[in-house]
């Protein structure tokens, strides 16, 4: 079967084919492209004589998809599809799979970054030593004794309550269902209303679909405290942004750390949150550390071993 890796998994085209030696080595052809393209019908020419595709991060529409002829089977190399028609892929009966799990670790420190960048004015305070100036008016906060909110425990979720326990907060959560293991750690379940009144830290971690768009409204985010932060690593359509902004600008809330937007970066230059005070932005890097690449490779490569032998994983 040919194999198509239709964009770069932000690690060197050896370590991938290294992954997937054991598939080549029984004759499926592997073919890598170093460049991406949104470009549909750049993306056809790809892809049209593919048995299975790899895609990161990259927009995949039906169009595309109706055009793969060939195409049996999708490994997507990122953990949310929501960038994926995954409609045209059950009408063309296309197997789909995901790499969740890669980015756990990475996503959940970069929590902790956006934590402790606010609480500790750090942006502020590498300007005020490049500025020559002093440490007047930046008195930051802790993290220890703070009421930490996981909206959301899947595996990040569950990560990042398990790290702020070590940080020394009070840690509560909101799921459709409660985790045992969690709840044996001292982890209280709470409705998502209690959990945005009594969080210090608010951090999201549920998947973009039809049932969570803007599902922390405005409505939500009124119920904060004033002193709360809120923490979105997740996808960026689950929070209605322009209320989360309005917030900020108001002094209704202290701050936020955003990853993720209404859209992939470049955001454009009027969209609200870039003129949100006590805001740190970051261009959807939560997933990317050198160590998660290396992962996802890795699994990749297992799901499509394991779609070949009849037996897929990580279904979609």
């Amino acid at each position: 079967m040919k194999i198509v890796i239709m964009e770069p998994l932000s690690i060197s085209e050896e370590y991938v084919r290294q992954q997937f030696a054991g598939i080549t080595a029984r004759g499926h052809e592997l073919v890598c492209y170093d460049k991406k393209t949104v470009d549909k019908s750049e993306q056809i020419e790809r892809a049209k004589d593919a048995d299975i595709l790899v895609i990161a991060n990259t927009p995949l529409s039906g169009e595309v998809i109706e055009a793969c002829q060939k195409l049996k089977y999708l490994a997507v190399a990122f953990t949310g599809v929501d960038h994926v028609d995954l409609e045209a892929c059950r009408r063309k009966g296309i197997a789909v799979s995901n790499a969740a799990g890669y980015s756990t670790n990475g996503v959940a420190e970069l929590v902790f970054g956006l934590c402790i960048a606010l609480y500790r004015y750090i942006p502020e305070c590498d300007k005020r030593c490049h500025e020559l100036g002093t440490k007047d008016g930046l008195q930051g906060r802790e993290l220890y004794g703070k009421t930490f909110g996981v909206v959301g425990t899947g595996a990040i979720g569950q990560k990042v309550a398990m790290i702020a326990k070590a940080f020394g907060c009070k840690v509560i959560a909101y799921n459709r269902s409660k985790k045992p293991e969690l709840e044996a750690m001292g982890i209280s379940f709470v409705e998502l209303p209690e959990l945005m009144k009594e969080a210090d830290i608010v951090s999201i971690h549920v998947p973009s679909n039809a049932e969570t768009k803007r599902f922390i409204s405005s409505e939500l985010i009124g119920l904060m405290k004033k002193t709360a932060i809120l923490i979105n690593t997740a996808r960026g359509p689950v929070v209605d942004n322009d209320a989360l902004a309005e917030a900020l600008k108001e002094g209704r809330i202290a701050g936020a750390g955003i990853d993720v937007f209404d859209m992939e970066p470049p955001i454009p230059s009027d969209y609200a949150l870039l003129g949100a005070p006590n805001t740190i932005l970051t261009p959807h890097v939560a997933f990317a550390t050198d160590e998660a690449m290396e992962i996802r490779a890795q699994i990749t490569a297992d799901n499509v071993k394991h779609w070949l032998c009849g037996d897929q994983i990580n279904k979609v």
